[in-house]
């Protein structure tokens, strides 16, 4: 691992105090600017610690703000520390938004400044040791599924419940929202995890060679048929079969799926000979299966059978934090695959990401993060680099009064709604006293 820590500062005095606390590392010094360059070009260092106020001009910090950005263009990797003043919380921010790590503060306190930086040298170590393992294969359940937000922990939880049944499961979601991903998880954490997990998107294959494509067919079955091919529904014997876009699966097929799922036996393409088949079901679709029953486009008795246990995936636009950190992580796969020097998002490409309302899910914002890091030509990526107009997002709003205002509001209009704009039983429904909801109504200036 590399174990070198650049000191840039100017005072003597304090380089020897924070060469001291890093006898485990490699302590590289610099006083200036370009000595700084010098040793980044010539070392390659992991961890930076970079004083702002460099000589010449040691009153003002456009010597530290520009040894930063340097830096940073040799190796956007490169975890930078900013030494800033006391009263200089200003200039930490704006390091930290020009692609900084962290900041710290003088008076020099020893335990801070090891706490920072080993920390740094940690984030490293675990950031090398991920990519390490995204470049061999791995059998990590929920792999590909990265979230935060408490709707993803809740569905994943309830997946590694269902998975070592042998229940058949219905995944429901809108497109781009991780279905296949999901159902990878339902197979390596089931008892058939040994076995092959087999793929078919039921709306992507023309219906007349799908029956085929699911069932198999023996030698002179149809025109062409010159051997006989066994299908995805056999391929999976002893594993899980994923059946995507069921929504989409013809009429005419249906009744056919529906005596495999009951009875577990398939019969190939010109064949009479029934074949066993072990296998985990698992279906997936985008689309209302009900009002497709009502309509008459899909079977009701097989809609029974694959949702023995329905589970919902949020959109992403209904995952609390989950934007920006799937931003981050498409960010950092593409800036390193492609080559690139980016410095992450601007504050605006931020804002922008979070209010928008992503109707194409995980799959559009891995997209448009993956073109705007091969297109853009700053150092940040901006709202104009991923297409999303800056004008039309709302700006987030992180105070927390504001937003508790808001919710309040909105509890207080429902609750009048449904009540027929008397306050008592709306203040029941709210599960507050009369007089409580009627100091609210006021605060807020809410007409009754």
């Amino acid at each position: 691992m590399n174990n070198k820590l650049l000191v840039v500062e100017d005072d003597p005095g304090l380089q020897s105090q924070i060469r001291w606390c890093f006898e485990d590392f490699d302590v590289l010094l610099a006083n200036d600017r370009v000595s700084a360059i010098q040793q980044v070009k010539r070392h390659k260092p992991a961890v930076v610690t970079l004083d702002l106020s460099l000589p010449p001009d040691e009153e003002s910090t456009s010597e530290g703000f520009a040894a930063l950005e340097q830096i940073l263009e040799i190796d956007p990797n490169i975890k930078i520390i900013v030494v800033t003043g006391q009263e200089e919380r200003v200039n930490a921010v704006k390091a930290i938004g020009l692609g900084a790590y962290d900041f710290y503060s003088k008076p020099f306190e020893p335990e801070v400044i090891q706490l920072i930086v080993n920390r740094a040298f940690r984030l490293l170590e675990l950031q090398s040791d991920n990519l390490r393992l995204q470049s061999t294969e791995t059998h990590e359940p929920f792999n590909g599924i990265i979230a935060c937000s408490p709707q993803m922990q809740s569905l994943c939880k309830a997946v590694e419940k269902v998975a070592p049944s042998d229940a058949t499961v219905l995944l429901l979601g809108e497109s781009g929202t991780g279905k296949e991903l999901c159902a990878k998880g339902l197979h390596t954490l089931g008892s058939n995890s040994e076995g092959h997990f087999v793929a078919i998107n039921c709306a992507a294959i023309p219906e007349a060679l799908l029956e085929s494509e699911l069932f198999g067919h023996e030698k002179g079955a149809f025109t062409g048929a010159n051997k006989q091919t066994i299908g995805k529904i056999e391929y999976a014997d002893g594993g899980t079969l994923f059946l995507d876009e069921m929504g989409d699966l013809p009429f005419t097929l249906q009744a056919k799926l529906l005596r495999f799922l009951q009875e577990r036996v398939i019969e190939r393409l010109g064949g009479h000979k029934p074949i066993p088949v072990n296998v985990r079901v698992v279906c997936a679709t985008h689309q209302n299966l009900r009002e497709k029953i009502e309509k008459g486009e899909f079977r009701e008795d097989l809609f029974y059978r694959i949702s023995e246990i329905p589970l919902e995936i949020p959109p992403l636009r209904h995952r609390e934090g989950d934007i920006i950190i799937l931003a981050r992580h498409f960010f950092e796969q593409y800036n390193h695959d492609h080559g690139r020097k980016l410095r992450g998002f601007t504050k605006d490409a931020l804002s922008s990401m979070e209010s928008y309302a992503w109707p194409g899910n995980v799959r559009e914002l891995q997209n448009r993060i993956k073109r705007a890091v091969i297109m853009t030509d700053g150092k940040q990526l901006s709202p104009m680099d991923l297409e999303l107009d800056k004008t039309s997002a709302e700006t987030m709003n992180f105070n927390l009064r504001d937003i508790r205002e808001k919710v309040e509001r909105q509890a207080i209009l429902r609750a009048l709604s449904h009540s027929n704009g008397k306050v008592a039983p709306a203040a029941e429904l709210l599960g507050v006293s009369r007089p409580t909801l009627y100091d609210l109504i006021k605060k807020l200036n809410i007409s009754v």
